[in-house]
C-alpha cells in the first residue's frame, strides 16, 4: 500500500463544479498578464521536495524515478510555454467594412474538466491545464484512480497560488464521479487523455449535455526507416527510448517499425545491444532501468499479444531477466523484438502499450508509406532518412498529428507545437497557439459601417 486517496461522492464532485463555476467570472475578468503571472508563480511549487514527490509517483505508477522527476518537470515547462502565449489570449482580428466591420475575438469557455491517465499524469496535465487557465477558464482535475497521489499533491500546491475555486481536484472512482464531471450542463469542456474506448465513453456522456470534448487517445505509432537512413549512437539511443521508455506505456511511443530490408539487420543489432543492458526491477532499486507494467490486466493483455506472435511462427527475441525474491510475480515483462510477424497479428494491428515491438521489412518506399498509414490510429509517426527533402515529402504523407524526423518520442517533441491525433487517436489539439484556442470560444461582433 503506497497511500490512500479520498473516494469522492457524486455530491462532492458537484460541489467542485459549483466552486469552479462561482470562481469563473472573476478569473475570466482577470487580465491575461495577471493570470500568466499567477500561473508561473504556481508552477514554482511543483518541484518542491521533488525527490520525495518523484519517489511517490514511481511507487504508485511503477516507472523509474528519473522518469517521474521528468514527469513533474513537464508541468513546469509546459506552464512556461503556455504563458509565452499571453499576448495571443485577447488578440482581436478585424475584418474591415463597409457595410460591416467585424471584430473576431476569443472568449473563455467556463468550467473545464481535465481527466488524465496513469502513465505520465503530471506532465500530461501540463499539456492542457495551463492553457485552459491562461485562457480564463476554471478547471477541475480528475486524477487516475490507480495513480492519484502525486498528481493530487502537485495540483494542490499549484492551486494554493491561485484564487479559491479556480483550480480544483477530485479523486474517486469513474463510475461515481465521472458523470458529475462530464455530463453536466455547468461543464463547458472536457479534456480527456486515455484509451480509444475511454474516449468513446467520454463522448457518449458529454453528448447528454452537448459538452465540448478534446480527446488525446491511443496511438499505434509507426517508425519508417528508409534506405538512406543513418544510424548514430545518439539517434539509436533516442529510438530505443522512444520504444521502451516507461516500459512502453507512453501514447507517443513507437509501436510498429517498418524498415527497408537493407537496414533491417543493422537496426535489430542496434536495438538488441541496448536491450541486453536492461535491468528489470522496482523503481526503488537505483540499478533498475525498466519497471513493471502498471496493472495486472494489462500485463495479461501484452503477454497474450506476444504469445500469439510466437504461436503464429514469428521470431520473438526476449531480453533481460525477471526479478526474483520479493519482486517475483510482479507485473514485470521481458522486453522483446518481434521480427517479421504477419501484419494481421494483433501485436501489429493493436496498440500494445508495453515493452515489445514488431519489426517488418519493406523494399519500396510507397509500400512503406502504405503500411504506416494502414491503421485506425494517427497520433505520432517518424521518418528516418538522411535527406531533409525526403523527410519533408514523405513526412507530409504520413497520417498522424505529429511526425518526427530521425527521432521518436517525448524527449524530442517540440513543446511549442500543437499536439493531438487524427483518426481514432483523438480530436482537438493541446499546446501551442492552437491548443490555447481549443480552450476559447470564437466571438464575432459585426459593427454597422453604413
Amino acid at each position: 500500500v503506497v497511500g490512500e486517496a479520498s473516494a469522492a461522492t457524486a455530491a462532492q464532485a458537484l460541489e467542485a463544479v459549483a466552486a469552479a463555476k462561482q470562481a469563473f467570472p472573476d478569473w475570466a475578468a482577470t487580465s491575461p498578464d495577471e493570470r500568466a503571472r499567477l500561473l508561473l508563480e504556481a508552477s514554482e511549487t511543483v518541484m518542491v521536495d521533488s525527490e520525495r514527490e518523484a519517489t511517490l509517483l514511481s511507487e504508485e505508477n511503477g516507472k523509474i524515478i528519473p522518469e517521474s522527476t521528468f514527469d513533474l518537470l513537464g508541468l513546469v515547462q509546459r506552464t512556461e510555454f503556455a504563458c509565452e502565449l499571453v499576448d495571443d489570449v485577447d488578440t482581436v482580428e478585424t475584418l474591415p467594412g463597409p457595410p460591416v466591420e467585424t471584430l473576431i475575438s476569443h472568449k473563455p469557455m467556463g468550467v473545464v474538466t481535465i481527466i488524465v491517465p496513469f502513465n505520465w499524469p503530471i506532465a500530461i496535465l501540463g499539456a492542457s491545464m495551463p492553457y485552459a487557465l491562461l485562457a480564463g477558464n476554471t478547471v477541475i482535475v480528475k486524477p487516475p484512480p490507480s495513480a492519484p497521489l502525486a498528481i493530487t499533491r502537485a495540483v494542490q500546491r499549484y492551486a494554493e497560488k491561485l484564487p479559491p475555486g479556480v483550480l480544483n481536484v477530485v479523486t474517486g472512482e469513474d463510475a461515481v464521479i465521472g458523470a458529475p464531471l462530464v455530463a453536466n450542463e455547468d461543464v463547458a469542456k472536457v479534456c480527456f487523455t486515455g484509451s480509444v474506448n475511454g474516449g468513446k465513453r467520454i463522448m457518449t456522456m458529454a453528448a447528454e449535455t452537448m459538452t465540448s470534448v478534446l480527446l488525446e487517445l491511443g496511438g499505434n505509432d509507426g517508425v519508417l526507416i528508409l534506405e538512406d537512413a543513418e544510424f548514430t549512437e545518439e539517434n539509436m539511443d533516442g529510438l530505443f527510448a522512444g520504444i521502451f521508455a516507461s516500459t512502453g506505456q507512453i501514447c507517443m511511443n513507437a509501436k510498429r517499425i517498418y524498415v527497408h530490408s537493407s537496414k533491417k539487420q543493422e537496426l535489430i543489432e542496434e536495438l538488441a545491444k541496448r536491450l541486453e543492458q536492461v535491468k528489470l526491477g522496482p523503481a526503488s532499486d537505483p540499478e533498475t532501468t525498466m519497471g513493471p507494467l502498471h496493472q495486472t490486466p494489462h500485463w495479461h493483455y501484452v503477454t497474450e499479444l506476444v504469445q500469439q506472435a510466437k504461436d503464429a511462427g514469428a521470431e520473438v527475441r526476449e531480453f533481460g531477466k525477471l526479478p526474483t525474491g520479493a519482486w517475483a510475480g510482479g507485473n514485470f515483462m521481458l522486453p522483446s523484438l518481434i521480427i517479421e510477424p504477419d501484419p494481421s497479428l494483433r501485436v501489429v494491428v493493436e496498440e500494445q502499450f508495453g515493452p515489445t515491438i514488431p519489426i517488418i521489412s519493406f523494399d519500396d518506399v510507397e509500400e512503406g508509406i502504405r503500411l504506416m498509414n494502414d491503421t485506425r490510429y494517427g497520433l505520432c509517426n517518424s521518418v528516418w532518412t538522411s535527406s531533409e527533402e525526403t523527410a519533408r515529402e514523405v513526412g507530409s504523407r504520413l497520417e498522424a498529428g505529429y511526425v518526427f524526423h530521425d527521432s521518436h518520442g517525448a524527449p524530442t517533441l517540440d513543446q511549442r507545437a500543437t499536439f493531438g491525433g487524427v483518426k481514432q487517436s483523438g480530436m482537438g489539439r493541446e499546446m501551442g497557439r492552437i491548443g490555447l484556442r481549443n480552450f476559447q470560444e470564437p466571438h464575432s461582433l459585426g459593427l454597422s459601417k453604413s
